[in-house]
């Protein structure tokens, strides 16, 4: 048995949700139509009305529905100090720590050849232009510790180098409370190759 066109639509639209698989899909689509139909179009709302009014911040590219968003509004801040990451919710990850002050630029990804993305993409272009206008002292790389990651914040690095701006890396390591038995090579590999003098 297989189901009618439209049902066959709407899970075909689920799986383009990350970690959403045909069975995930399957179970959600269904649900929605046999138990929640309210819910279902509630969803469908939301979407819509983020589709249509959520858009990218002029300054920092996160995602907005001002033309700037709240932390680039925001006077209170240090425009010292730029930190380059990946994506919207990195930016998300390290506001909810509390412990940076700064000002943001986001990416939307990383260097990859393979997949025919290039500097252009990631509005490198847009980020040296900020870094020119000279407010900036310290740019904070805050890519993924991935290849692809490591790849864009050495190319970032070697952009900035001409500036006279400081350009660090955020550390990467064992985690606090991890026990060294339970970490991967990799990792203790960064976190030997990042150490700092306690005296």
């Amino acid at each position: 048995m297989s189901f009618s066109p439209l049902i066959q639509q709407l899970i075909k639209a689920l799986r383009c949700l990350p970690g959403v698989g045909p069975k995930s899909a399957q179970r959600m689509a269904l649900h929605l139509l046999e138990h929640d139909r309210p819910a279902a179009l509630v969803l469908a709302g939301a979407l819509q009305e983020a589709v249509d009014r959520v858009g990218e911040c002029e300054s920092c590219r996160t995602l907005s529905e001002e033309p700037i968003c709240g932390i680039c509004a925001s006077r209170s801040r240090d425009a010292t100090l730029l930190c380059v990451l990946e994506s919207p919710v990195d930016m998300l990850a390290i506001e909810q720590t509390g412990g940076f002050g700064g000002y943001y630029f986001v990416l939307k990804g990383h260097l990859s050849p393979i997949d025919g993305v290039g500097p252009e993409d990631l509005g490198i272009d847009r980020l040296m232009e900020r870094l020119e206008r000279g407010e900036v002292k310290e740019v904070i790389l805050a890519t993924n510790p991935t290849v692809e990651g490591e790849a864009t914040a050495h190319y970032i690095a070697e952009q900035v180098r001409e500036l006279d701006i400081r350009v660090s890396r955020i550390a990467h390591g064992v985690p606090v409370g991890g026990e060294l038995e339970f970490i991967d090579g990799g990792t203790l590999a960064h976190a030997l190759a990042g150490r700092r003098s306690l005296v």
